[in-house]
């Protein structure tokens, strides 16, 4: 049991989801972890200030406070002998905006299904899958990873509305990663991916059709395990590009923006585990100029290869 309890705490360490969709800073999404592992994760999120699922719409003086529950699971298992993750959270919405439209300020309340978000990740180098018992007495390696996240349109969209909870169009980010630890305690992530965007035919007022291009996704991280189920990260992401169209017509919202945050997770008892984030706006182009805080709640199931021989 000694053995299992170590490779539990991996398990706690490692494997959380973003509980807030509105930004995408994930430290240590790419960590070794065992195979045959389910993980539900409950969360919520608060976020203050300009923020709307679609950066690019014309508004001005925007500002919003959302409440965003959300619900996920995290499933790990063994693919071409190396470790993999598919992952599914679909998040709940409701708030309040006001905005000035075409020289008239106004306010909205909107509350509903938010967009549905899928990710699939492999560990091409540095982490062989492995049981729980077998992982716990391996050595800390870099690690090169790869994945795709998926964003579908399943969030309530109206579309002769500006303001959305959806954004009625698939989003697709391949990315690749590398997780470098430093001695015993300290992890370095970096990402590089691309957002992909499929085209809004139904966009304001209804009958209009929109397109973005690709929109480069960099992340940052470094963590520090201050106990054995407890550490902290410091966060950074940068995007860049985007630009739309509406109709044939190209818009100025080119997107360079960079963001910063911190996570810390705390462990409650031996299977569960509850994580904090703060993110905000560093500089900002077009969008994301909010700041968020949430919280999640983790439980772990071991399958099969978790249990202990009797």
């Amino acid at each position: 049991m000694r053995s299992l309890y170590a490779a539990l705490t991996v398990i706690l360490l490692f494997l959380m989801i973003e509980v807030s969709l509105a930004q995408d800073l994930d430290p240590r999404a790419y960590a070794r972890i065992p195979v045959d592992v389910t993980v539900l994760i409950a969360g919520f999120g608060y976020s203050h200030g300009g923020i709307v699922t679609d950066a690019t719409l014309p508004l001005e003086n925007l500002n919003a406070d959302i409440e965003s529950p959300s619900v996920g699971a995290v499933h790990s298992f063994s693919l071409f002998g190396q470790t993999a993750q598919i992952s599914v959270a679909l998040p709940y919405a409701w708030g309040d905006v006001s905005a000035i439209v075409g020289g008239i300020p106004q306010k909205t309340t909107r509350s509903g299904i938010s967009d549905m978000r899928l990710r699939f990740s492999y560990l091409l180098l540095g982490a062989p899958a492995a049981a729980p018992q077998d992982l716990a007495k391996a050595p800390r390696k870099t690690i090169l990873g790869t994945s795709l996240s998926i964003v579908a349109p399943t969030g309530q969209y109206m579309p002769e509305k500006l303001i959305n909870l959806g954004t009625s169009r698939w989003a697709f980010k391949p990315e690749l990663a590398l997780s470098q630890p430093l001695g015993k305690r300290w992890l370095i992530d970096v990402y590089a991916g691309l957002w992909l965007f499929t085209k809004n035919d139904a966009y304001f007022p209804g009958s209009s059709v929109r397109t973005q291009n690709p929109l480069g996704s960099f992340q940052g991280h470094i963590s520090y395990n201050i106990q054995p189920l407890m550490w902290a990260a410091l966060d950074m992401t940068f995007y860049t590009g985007g630009n739309s169209t509406v109709d044939g017509v190209p818009r100025d919202d080119r997107q360079s923006n960079s963001r910063i945050g911190a996570t810390m997770v705390l462990p409650v008892g031996k299977r569960h585990s509850l994580k904090f984030a703060f993110s905000t706006g560093a500089v900002i182009r077009s969008g994301a100029d909010f700041s968020t805080v949430s919280v999640g709640w983790q439980t772990t199931f071991f399958g099969k290869t978790g249990k202990t021989k009797t």
